[in-house]
């Protein structure tokens, strides 16, 4: 390691090489004149695992990609621990997560300007969306952007059956669930470009790493933010085992994601006095929200067995695995160039609402372990997974000690609201009337999960708790907004100068749909706040 090649002063560094990070380092190094240093504590997205779309299920739990973290005990869930994957390597979770491309509805961002951050409304963002999309051109949607988003390449005749039969539950096919309304049936739209997975860094950050002022450091550790009369004026991070400082001129930004950012913050006397005091930390600044407003998806699934064997679970063993592999190196094209979501729908879980409040996942597989995705079953099997878009309950991300290596406590405090349990519930009830539609009756063999027994309110309750999962759209511990709010709307961090948060912990509420969309347009913005 050589400290030397950090020496001289930045006009920007960016902590963390994720979804936010490679946005970021795409925007501001675009201007030759300003020096960029973008540092990521994992490594290159190289691996086989990491550019083959179905090795989602093989970067679950690998530890070369992924921090592994793990949640508290839910009072919520049965006193459950979650397993809660982030991804630990250039492009972060869009390098590790299922492909889905979801924005959210207008309304999300228009309550964000409500709730006080001015300049985030659904009319102030759609232009950020379409500046980083390239998918199609025309009011709601952009083209020519960096991230290409592409649709399902052929359907499964299983997924056919279920686009078939959503209108039967009062659910039309909707051709585009990121364009006017989100209502309907759906396949989904993917991060996947010819047969590949497509993340952050492929689209944002393998264009421009020539750029001579630009600086990408993998396998950088960060250990604390340095400051100097009240302004942030460097990062301080472990390379090779060897504690380096860089120093900033100008402003630094933090896209670390809902657990790291609010963690570094934390342990760097920059969030709340009281834990600061706690963990033996000088307090810089006083930040009480720095890590509170946890929220995350929470999902249950309804599983059925098939009639016949052409489900997934079938197609990922061998011999049949052996020749999809080999089409794949090929062609690109197969099972293994799918995104383990194939359809979904968004809906209303009770007619009185005005939007849809339950996303749903459908996949012509079934899993064996709890959670949403897992080890694949050994009989043919279909699965719907859904959950609440607006979940109420809030959580918490703190540090657990001084040493920023060890991981914080994350407890998201799933179906601690009582409207979260009663959504819960919905939802079960309707992915169950959507397995029971005509279209699907010629493939179901009977249900498996929740099973018979699970009839009542109670029944459908106690299953949720048991056996739901999060569906890893950690957002919100660094929320911006008016007084009170940790981060301004303009993203900066209260109470010290020259630092922004832009990730996914900045969100206000969580959007109605998968975060990684939201997390690069927030990154967008951020990067036109600071060059202004």
């Amino acid at each position: 390691m050589n400290a030397a090649r950090f020496e001289g002063d930045w006009d920007h560094i960016i902590v963390g090489g994720g979804s936010a990070g490679c946005v970021l380092a795409n925007r501001l190094s675009a201007d030759p004149s300003r020096r960029v240093l973008l540092l990521e504590a994992g490594g290159e997205a190289r691996h086989p695992y990491l550019q083959v779309p179905a090795g989602f299920l093989k970067t679950f739990r690998d530890p070369r990609f992924n921090w592994n973290f793990s949640s508290e005990p839910g009072p919520g869930v049965d006193g459950r621990a979650m397993h809660t994957p982030r991804g630990r390597v250039l492009g972060g979770s869009s390098a590790i997560n299922g492909h889905l491309w979801v924005r959210g509805s207008a309304r999300d961002f228009d309550d964000w300007a409500q709730v006080g951050c001015r300049g985030w409304s659904h009319a102030d963002v759609l232009p950020h969306f379409r500046a980083i999309e390239d998918y199609r051109d025309d009011a709601y949607r952009g083209a020519g952007g960096p991230q290409h988003v592409s649709d399902i390449p052929a359907l499964h005749p299983i997924v056919a059956a279920f686009l078939e039969g959503g209108p039967e539950c009062g659910l039309p096919h909707n051709p585009d669930y990121n364009g006017a309304t989100q209502e309907g049936v759906f396949t989904y739209q993917r991060s996947i470009r010819q047969g590949r997975r497509f993340s952050a860094a492929s689209a944002f950050l393998a264009p421009i790493r020539h750029r001579e002022n630009l600086r990408v450091v993998t396998g950088a550790m960060v250990l604390r933010i340095e400051t100097e009369a009240g302004r942030a004026t460097g990062i301080t991070f472990a390379l090779g085992g060897v504690p380096v400082t860089a120093h900033a001129r100008g402003e630094m930004v933090l896209a670390a994601g809902a657990i790291g950012t609010p963690h570094l913050l934390q342990v760097s006397g920059l969030g709340p006095a009281a834990l600061s005091h706690a963990l033996g930390v000088p307090v810089i600044a006083d930040n009480p929200g720095v890590g509170e407003n946890l929220q995350d998806h929470y999902a249950m699934r309804v599983v059925h067995r098939v009639t016949r064997p052409v489900t997934l679970n079938e197609q990922a063993r061998p011999p049949r695995l052996w020749w999809e592999m080999a089409r794949w190196l090929l062609t690109r094209r197969g099972m293994l160039a799918f995104s383990p979501a194939h359809a979904g729908a968004f809906a209303r879980s009770r007619d009185t609402l005005e939007e849809p409040d339950l996303q749903l996942v459908f996949t012509p597989a079934s899993y064996s372990e709890e959670g949403v995705t897992g080890r694949l079953q050994d009989v043919p099997g279909m699965t719907i997974g859904v959950w609440q878009c607006r979940p109420e309950s809030r959580g918490h991300v703190r540090a657990a000690s001084a040493d920023p290596r060890q991981a914080p406590a994350i407890q998201p405090n799933h179906l601690m609201a009582a409207e979260d349990r009663e959504a819960a519930i919905a939802g079960l009830r309707l992915a169950r009337r959507l397995m029971g539609t005509r279209a699907l009756a010629p493939w179901s063999a009977a249900e498996t999960a929740p099973g018979a027994d699970a009839a009542s309110d109670d029944a459908l309750l106690a299953y949720a708790r048991a056996k739901g999962a999060t569906v890893y759209h950690l957002c919100g511990t660094c929320r911006m907004g008016g007084e009170g709010a940790p981060v301004t709307p303009e993203l900066r961090l209260r109470g010290v100068e020259g630092l922004r948060v832009a990730d996914a912990s900045v969100m206000p509420r969580i959007v109605s749909a998968n975060t990684n969309a939201t997390t690069m347009m927030i990154a967008a913005k951020a990067a036109a706040l600071m060059l202004e």
